[in-house]
């Protein structure tokens, strides 16, 4: 028998955990055939010697919903070794959606996650409305990764209620059961589970609550117990994270709904938080192990290092806003550069920061992280010169300089226009985020992957960890970190023939050098549809992706090949 695919000389890590070995790996028919000394014959083959070999990444937390329209690729995460995602976080799926609610539920979308507008709208052939019909539109687009999703509480709320009412009322019965009807017709048709938001920084255009926001707490229980009663789906919330007590209370509801319906909770996890309330990383994971202790399923989700507002000259700064940037802003970059070389200008620029109003602590009483920040807080804004950027910050540079710090975030805009800065937002300090990723009930991912395009980078998380955790740090092993990346993220989303290198198992698999893998500086592109920009980011280090037997991606470049799949839901894929 001829085999599809063959990747040769290679040293595996399977994912398991175990220590790695030499093995040839063989591929039929998008699965793995053989792993061993294998001397059949391939129609094509990956030389993968000196590399190592391991299962391909799974990302469970991204907002690609609407950017698998367009793109083929998966792109950023393709780039990083992904082959498989999982999106519809946090509420904010794409369906259902009643046609006259498009785009007010794109300009949502725009308000919470940062994807522009004009992007959906020009780049969505929009020919679904309800759940099941939005999941066969996925199954015949080329995709280059494998695509799971959740059915989104904001979209349900408003499919089931209309607009206004899903954005004020409280849910009637009819309501209810017409949710709980639509949640069960998801489940069958292939949905993960079901997600929501309880997090005050989700609001609409009109910085309103979104509509999972004005749920009361019963309407999200008997939308989980649905799920329950199928015995499958996951139930993910963006949670409450204003600190204090409506947080903890927040966390007092999920474990009752963890405890009722018997289905396993996941919800994105802050490492370190300032404000009235730091609500310190280990009071989240003692409350994780208090619910499991009681008979509950939860998971937390880390990402491997702090969110960052992202901005260069290419992209914006937080001076945009002023009058005397307004006016140089508008300009094409190269008359932009000429102007702020000019002292009389740039002394001007200088002038119009001291009315920015001091920039508000992250969280404020029940106020919510941002990344659009104001006056920055220069001791903790970087030049991103690496890509861990373990230089000084703006501040050191200034006092270092006996320069304005205006004077120096221009400078370095002007030694290259591409130069990007980085001011963290929460997970400051990189032993908190450690504590969280070492803990066995968190999983890495959370890269929110299609969100953010233009604020963000949290694509690269998977070659992040290898190389910032792994080679630099020596915090991990790789075996640990693949096992991270694949089979504890296959395990937590029920994705039975995914995360391992095993035959019979899908042939998702990622060809790498753990010498040199790691993600690139980021580069502003304007490749959205319409030529909406966005921030980049490759990786070094990646030789091959192989989705479901199809090399997808060599060297960094895609072959044009999509070999991606949606993947099912337990009760829909058997």
């Amino acid at each position: 028998m001829a085999l599809d695919l063959l990747v040769k000389n290679g040293t595996v890590i399977d994912g398991s955990g175990m220590p790695r070995y030499r093995a040839d790996v063989g591929v039929k028919d998008g699965r793995i055939v053989e792993i061993g000394r294998i001397r059949q014959p391939a129609e094509k083959i990956i030389d993968a010697d000196g590399m190592i070999v391991s299962p391909g990444f799974i990302d469970g937390h991204t907002h690609m919903d609407a950017q698998v329209n367009w793109d083929p690729l998966g792109s950023c995460s393709c780039w990083h070794g992904v082959t498989s995602v999982v999106m519809g976080n946090c509420g904010f799926a794409l369906a259902p959606c009643k046609p006259q609610d498009r785009e007010w539920f794109a300009r949502c979308l725009t308000a919470v996650e940062d994807i522009p507008t004009e992007s959906m709208l020009t780049g969505i052939d929009w020919n679904w409305e309800t759940f099941p019909e939005y999941l066969a539109t996925v199954e015949r687009l080329p995709k280059g990764l494998n695509y799971g999703m959740y059915i989104g509480h904001s979209a349900l709320r408003m499919y089931a209620m209309g607009a206004r009412r899903g954005l004020e009322e409280k849910a009637s019965e009819d309501d209810l059961r017409r949710m709980e009807h639509a949640v069960t017709e998801a489940l069958r048709a292939g949905a993960l589970g079901f997600s929501t938001s309880r997090a005050n920084t989700h609001v609409t255009p009109d910085d309103t609550p979104v509509a999972s926001r004005i749920a009361d707490w019963n309407e999200i229980e008997r939308l989980v117990a649905a799920m329950g009663a199928l015995d499958t789906g996951i139930f993910q919330i963006g949670p409450d994270i204003s600190g204090g007590e409506a947080q903890r209370a927040c966390l007092a509801q999920l474990r009752k709904i963890a405890l009722d319906s018997g289905r396993p909770i996941m919800f994105g996890m802050l490492a370190t938080k300032q404000g009235i309330d730091p609500n310190p990383w280990d009071y989240q994971t003692r409350f994780m192990d208090e619910t499991v202790a009681q008979g509950g399923r939860m998971y937390g989700q880390a990402t491997t290092r702090s969110i960052n507002a992202v901005f260069s000259l290419r992209s914006y700064l937080p001076f945009d806003v002023l009058p005397a940037w307004k006016e140089i802003r508008a300009l094409p970059i190269e008359e932009q550069k000429r102007r702020m070389a000019d002292p009389e200008v740039r002394a001007r620029l200088v002038a119009d920061e001291a009315a920015m109003k001091p920039r508000d602590q992250i969280l404020q009483g029940g106020g919510a992280a941002t990344t659009d920040p104001r006056k920055p807080n220069y001791d903790n804004l970087f030049p991103m010169l690496t890509v861990d950027w373990d230089d000084p910050s703006v501040g050191e540079l200034s006092r270092r300089q006996n320069k304005h710090p205006v004077d120096v975030i221009i400078d370095l805009a002007l030694e290259n226009d591409n130069r990007m800065f980085v001011q963290p937002i929460v997970n400051e300090r990189p032993e908190d985020v450690l504590n969280l990723l070492k803990h066995p009930r968190t999983l890495a991912t959370f890269s929110d992957s299609g969100a953010h395009v233009c604020q963000e980078m949290g694509s690269s998380l998977q070659t992040h960890l290898l190389s910032y955790w792994v080679r630099n740090k020596q915090q991990f092993t790789l075996e640990e970190a693949v096992r991270m990346l694949t089979f504890d993220n296959a395990s937590a989303w029920e994705l039975a023939d995914r995360g391992l290198i095993r035959t019979g198992y899908a042939a998702d698999l990622v060809v790498f050098d753990e010498a040199t893998v790691k993600p690139r500086l980021p580069t502003v592109e304007h490749d959205l549809p319409g030529g909406a920009r966005r921030l980049v980011q490759k990786a070094d280090g990646i030789q091959s992706t192989v989705v479901n037997g199809v090399i997808a991606m060599e060297n960094g470049e895609s072959t044009g090949n999509t070999g991606g799949q949606v993947l099912k839901g337990r009760i829909a894929a058997s």
